[in-house]
């Protein structure tokens, strides 16, 4: 049997074609059911995932993988491809508050619940692969975890990694979250965080919820003070990342502090 008569078998591996079913007490006359199309569909999409790898399929296939979890039977492919179509892209649907996945029809309590999980752990895994490295000499994995953990949220963020002597990450916190577009800081509150975590440098690290990571004059204001407030005690400032869903903008490169 090659593929394309595979893919044709909506009841599963062993049978030939799809079999129409008598419905329970039918008269002479009546018509038989047509089994499902999406029959054997889950079965066969996790064999494709098994033997080509789950990076190999597109979005909306390794979406409708995930909500198997939530939702046990019938077709989910139509619930995967509108939560794409609201949110824009796998990771926008991940980064999604609960409250307005559950807006999408079909999105229940268990749904919702379960796409967070998933979320949550890609945000474990990018974190763990900073730690207890040197943050400057793994940058990309920086970038990917800010990413990971601030672009699709819904309101401003400002975090902070604390590191010690060696540029190790020592501390990861949010410090403040404010509004769609500001985000109350105060230099004297990152400073004595710092002091705190015997932190030798911090880089600094926000969200643009609108989605462009353009720093804007009180970023970068911002900033100035607190590399002044933390500079008489040998504290570095490494850089201020701006991160927003369609990219990053480092203040450092761009030369603006």
């Amino acid at each position: 049997m090659d593929m394309a008569e595979k893919d044709a078998d909506e009841r599963g591996l062993f049978a030939e074609a799809p079999v129409a079913r008598v419905r329970p007490n039918a008269k002479k006359g009546d018509k038989p059911v047509e089994p499902p199309h999406y029959l054997g569909h889950r079965e066969r999409l996790r064999e494709r995932a098994t033997a080509g790898g789950h990076d190999a399929l597109p979005d909306y296939e390794l979406l409708e993988l995930i909500l198997y979890r939530s939702i046990r039977q019938g077709d989910t492919k139509p619930l995967a491809k509108a939560l794409l179509a609201r949110f824009g892209s796998f990771a926008e649907v991940l980064g999604a508050p609960e409250h307005l996945l559950r807006e999408v029809k079909g999105v229940g309590e268990a749904v919702a619940s379960d796409l967070k999980t998933v979320a949550a752990a890609g945000r474990r895994m990018a974190r763990s692969q900073i730690a207890r490295r040197t943050v400057l000499g793994s940058w990309s994995q920086v970038l990917d975890y800010c990413r990971a953990a601030m672009a699709f949220e819904p309101r401003e963020q400002f975090r902070i990694l604390f590191l010690d002597k060696k540029n190790q990450l020592i501390g990861d916190e949010v410090q403040q979250v404010g509004t769609v577009d500001h985000t109350p800081v105060y230099p004297r509150e990152v400073l004595r965080r710092a002091i705190e975590l015997s932190a030798t440098a911090i880089v600094l690290v926000h969200n643009h919820p609108s989605g462009d990571p353009t720093p804007s004059r009180a970023d970068i204001d911002m900033t100035k003070a607190i590399i002044d407030a933390l500079k008489p005690l040998g504290i570095s400032v490494h850089d201020h990342i701006v991160i927003g869903r369609n990219g990053h903008a480092s203040l450092k490169g761009l030369q603006l502090i």
